[in-house]
């Protein structure tokens, strides 16, 4: 046996005999649901295990819930772990963010085994502790802060229905629709007003029928948030909520194009004035060729069989994608459940989703683990220039 291969089999052993630990954490994220930026309980937990583990832990890392925990040299290459640990409103784990932070603790406990197995520094493992995916974009906060500087490449692995290494991931961006008539009284002079309420239902309609001429990659969701304030008032302002989505950044510009199109023929038509504001959003994930080929071949040898599913999620992830080389594979936790619903929150808490979990961790850290290997040059050579071409691709 090879001494790399001695180090890979350390790295799945340190995680097999953390399983109970690491199940332990997903469990208590789990049972604690935190929304974004409020991730109080999940921080400590995690950092506290993490700088148990030997890390160097920086909590309250640039945000209140994000840290950082790092171990290695300067000077190789430095491999990024993400963890996510938001909850959704009322369904709680609904995405499955406490698995994601198991996976991600656990892959960079794996490591961390194998860089110590002979004390030669081979570079540097970050597990990076990014909170408020879920819309907030958590990960967009701590790219201007300078967090990802320095990093060659980095991962995470998403809890699904299916296995996919490569999903789509679109871009995305949130949007709100306002518009403000004229109040009056709903039936002793109804005409002496102008109904925002009108206006914000005429244009969810047109975006609806919209719907028909938008590609198949394209999504257009939304909610009232405003609609009155009593039903003998002829309603003065009224409001929309949307999430825009495409595969690319361009093609969500045509998207927005045509939702605008929509609210402003809607205020035309009612009289009403309207104004459109960009709450931001998410960039598209673009997957490293080359991160993915190592990854789909580390975890075919462990047994795992991906599908042909794509998904159409989107994710703050596409914006590290964006400033460096990334992957993002979903997996299988044993359920045919939708991510974001009541019964995907029930299995993100079932036992049945641990083995997979580990599985995931697993072929992330060997992963990572043959990017960093001495002598792989080539390797990180063409994770760049992947890279390089994607981007250049992007700015076309």
């Amino acid at each position: 046996m090879t001494e790399w291969n001695k180090r890979k089999q350390v790295a799945q052993a340190k995680i097999d005999a953390s399983a109970s630990d690491l199940n332990n954490i997903s469990q208590e994220i789990w049972s604690h649901p935190e929304l974004g930026y409020e991730e109080h309980h999940a921080h400590k937990i995690l950092t506290d295990y993490l700088e148990k583990e030997g890390f160097e832990v920086t909590r309250n890392y640039h945000l209140d819930t994000a840290f950082k925990a790092t171990y290695g040299t300067d000077g190789g290459i430095h491999v990024c772990v993400i963890c996510e640990y938001d909850a959704l409103p009322e369904i709680g784990h609904a995405c499955g963010h406490n698995l994601i932070a198991e996976c991600g603790a656990a892959a960079g406990l794996g490591i961390k085994a194998a860089m110590e197995l002979d004390g030669t520094p081979i570079g540097r493992v970050t597990v990076l502790g990014t909170p408020a995916e879920e819309g907030a974009g958590g990960k967009i906060d701590l790219i201007k802060a300078g967090a990802f500087q320095g990093m060659d490449v980095a991962m995470m692995a998403h809890p699904y229905a299916y296995t996919v290494p490569q999903p789509v991931a679109l871009s995305m961006l949130e949007m709100k629709i306002h518009f403000t008539g004229l109040a009056s009284h709903a039936s002793a002079v109804p005409w002496e007003g102008v109904n925002a309420l009108d206006a914000a239902v005429m244009c969810y309609n047109s975006i609806s029928v919209m719907r028909q001429q938008l590609k198949p990659e394209w999504r257009v969701h939304g909610i009232f948030t405003n609609g009155g304030a009593k039903p003998n008032i002829i309603p003065e302002e009224a409001e929309l909520f949307y999430y825009l989505r495409a595969p690319t950044q361009e093609a969500l510009s045509q998207v927005k194009k045509k939702v605008v199109g929509c609210a402003q023929g809607a205020a035309v038509a009612t009289g009403c004035e309207c104004t459109v504001k960009d709450l931001g959003g998410f960039a598209n994930v673009v997957t490293n060729p080359t991160v993915i080929s190592i990854y789909k071949r580390e975890a075919s040898q462990m047994g795992v069989v991906f599908d042909d599913n794509s998904g159409s999620g989107s994710t703050d992830m596409g914006d590290v994608s964006y400033v460096v080389p990334s992957i993002h594979p979903m997996y299988d936790i044993g359920t045919m459940a939708a991510n974001h619903s009541r019964p995907f929150t029930a299995a993100a808490g079932a036992a049945a989703a641990q083995p997979p979990t580990l599985v995931q961790a697993k072929s992330l850290a060997l992963t990572a683990l043959e990017v960093m290997k001495p002598g792989n040059e080539e390797v990180l050579a063409n994770i760049k220039k992947d890279f390089a071409l994607q981007m250049a691709e992007t700015k076309a």
